[in-house]
């Protein structure tokens, strides 16, 4: 593997913030951090950088071992949530200031930073300065320079958290983008399970310190780990088993709703319920239904105007769909 961790530790006090933490990244992958405020995964992408010192860990890139490397020395480009740029400083020549720090020649750092103003369609903004920038053109900058010094791994702290959901979602584009172009070594932090479903080849779930489930998106929705990932990522309805330790699920897209009249309680699988509430989302209408003692999500396509709030229907999950999720580990 290219990136590898192993036994990570880091503790605060009183407060361990990463317990026995191992992972392992190829070259040229996408690796989002996801997870509660807390979980630790902050602290990870600081200990990976050199800008925090683990407790114990082993760190090693392509075979090198890291421990012993300042941040400066290990040519990773870091983009934090925000911005940090030099208010003072162009944006051609806050893009240049990491090329100055390694002792670029002025022609090589001229030729990089108009190839970097072209990548991030910042060419007609070069000489402006990071005050006259929207939120979403600072962060590209700070993008552009992350990148300028042809770092061995990009990370990524939350870089989009601060800016509006539109320009979130552009620059979510445009970053998946880049890294499928580039073909660097990113791994990102963030808390938006959209965010990492679109943007990682592999998500890394954790909670209190320790990772939950790794796996591409898909797998990770399908078929999650335990309550915890599947709570994570998207919503799950739940319900205990009948030894009270696992519990079963179905996502509210797989829950099929059914008139309350052609089916019998219990029969086929069938529970009848209430309906509580109708919110129209756009793409998906989601219904909230009282079925005995839980509310149950359902979540169908399109508009439903024949659906209101107080009318009686059934619900029905077919065998398939049903997950027995394990609670995670204490």
């Amino acid at each position: 593997m290219f990136l590898t961790l192993a036994g990570i530790r880091k503790r605060f006090g009183a407060v361990t913030a990463l317990d026995g933490v191992s992972l392992a990244v190829d070259e040229g992958e996408f690796v989002c951090f996801l997870g509660p405020s807390g979980c630790g995964k902050t602290t990870l992408l600081r200990i990976i950088a050199g800008l925090e010192t683990p407790d114990e860990a082993t760190i090693t890139l392509d075979g090198r071992d890291l421990m012993r490397v300042p941040a400066r020395l290990r040519n990773f480009g870091i983009v934090f949530q925000s911005y940090s740029l030099f208010p003072n400083l162009t944006v051609a020549r806050n893009i240049a200031y990491g090329l100055a720090c390694r002792g670029w020649d002025a022609d090589a750092t001229r030729t990089r930073v108009e190839a970097m103003l072209d990548l991030v369609n910042l060419r007609d903004y070069a000489e402006r300065r990071p005050h006259q920038l929207s939120g979403g053109q600072q962060q590209r900058v700070a993008l552009a320079r992350a990148l300028a010094p042809q770092p061995r791994v990009l990370l990524l702290d939350e870089p989009l958290s601060a800016l509006d959901a539109k320009v979130r979602e552009d620059l979510r584009t445009e970053i998946k983008s880049l890294q499928s172009k580039l073909r660097v070594t990113t791994v990102m932090v963030t808390h938006d399970q959209h965010e990492a479903m679109e943007l990682a080849d592999r998500i890394v779930v954790m909670n209190r310190g320790a990772i939950e489930q790794v796996g591409p998106p898909r797998e990770l929705y399908d078929r999650p780990a335990n309550r915890f990932v599947a709570d994570f990522l998207g919503r799950m309805n739940a319900w205990p088993d009948r030894d009270g330790r696992p519990v079963l699920g179905v996502r509210p897209e797989h829950v099929e709703l059914v008139a309350a009249a052609d089916a019998a309680d219990g029969a086929n699988g069938v529970i009848r319920g209430t309906i509580e509430r109708v919110v129209f989302l756009g793409s998906v209408t989601r219904v909230v239904v009282r079925a005995g003692e839980r509310p149950c999500i359902v979540e169908l396509k399109g508009s439903r105007l024949d659906l209101a709030a107080g009318q009686p229907v059934a619900l029905r999950a077919p065998g398939e769909a049903l997950l027995r999720l394990e609670k995670p580990a204490a």
